[in-house]
């Protein structure tokens, strides 16, 4: 309406399919997104015969289908979710939660990723973030702005960009998720698996790893933080303080230990 007032009744019409075109890409790439930030690969049942099971299992017992399993190469151990919904999800681990964590915790990890699946907490996250991943990406039109003085200039204007942007898509993903889905996921997984208690010390040991390994602070993987079992940065990290959604451990441990008593 605003675009109309201004520039008349065709640009008016030229920003209706603007927004339709972007929000037709926001629920089709989505799910994609943070697979793609993640460099992760999907992988088959001869390669991962284990993770296979376990998930064959809890889908089972959660009475959901198979979702896709994917596996990214980096260090950081981080699992998480997504997709449109439990006949079109995914379920990615990371080589570092793999070989952080025995087999018992990894399932609980992935018990908590198939309840945010079951819930379809994994569309509202995947919108979420491709809407973030959109909003960062608007940064990249600040190098067409960048000409005289050449790169130092241009340098300039994407971080003054990004500075601004960012925080913005951090406070659109806040508001699209909501801290009380890893609460619920976190008790429904424990439920899944009949084992609270695995699950605590598997959040324990993935916070403590994340702080030894981080993820690299970067907007394409920041935008995406909120699908992620803890947050995967370091606290002193601008990024990580920004697009910080989960709430704290510790606490999320009190909780799934009060399930046990």
């Amino acid at each position: 309406m605003a675009t109309g007032a201004v520039f008349g009744q065709t640009a008016f019409l030229l920003s209706i399919v603007l927004a339709a075109g972007v929000c037709a890409y926001l629920y089709v790439s989505g799910p994609s997104l943070p697979l793609r930030a993640m460099h992760a690969r999907s992988v088959s049942e001869l390669h991962q015969p284990a993770l296979f099971r376990m998930v064959r299992e809890l889908s089972t017992s959660a009475r959901l289908p198979m979702p896709a399993i994917y596996v990214s190469p980096t260090a950081a151990p981080t699992a998480f979710a997504t997709g449109h919904g439990p006949a079109h999800a995914a379920v990615c681990v990371t080589v570092g939660l793999q070989e952080l964590l025995s087999e018992d915790e990894l399932r609980a990890v992935l018990a908590h990723q198939l309840a945010r699946i079951g819930s379809r907490d994994t569309l509202t996250a995947s919108v979420a973030g491709a809407l973030g991943a959109v909003i960062c990406g608007f940064a990249g039109f600040g190098y067409l702005l960048g000409f005289g003085d050449g790169g130092a200039r241009r340098s300039r204007v994407v971080d003054a960009m990004l500075s601004v942007l960012a925080p913005v898509a951090g406070a659109l993903i806040r508001l699209g998720v909501s801290r009380t889905v890893d609460y619920r996921a976190d008790h429904a997984g424990a439920l899944l698996t009949g084992a609270p208690s695995t699950l605590a010390r598997a959040l324990e040991k993935v916070s403590d790893g994340a702080a030894r390994a981080p993820l690299p602070p970067e907007p394409e993987i920041a935008v995406h933080a909120n699908t992620m079992l803890v947050c995967p940065f370091l606290a002193s990290d601008r990024m990580g303080r920004i697009f910080r959604t989960q709430p704290r451990v510790d606490r999320r441990v009190a909780r799934l230990q009060a399930l046990t008593s």
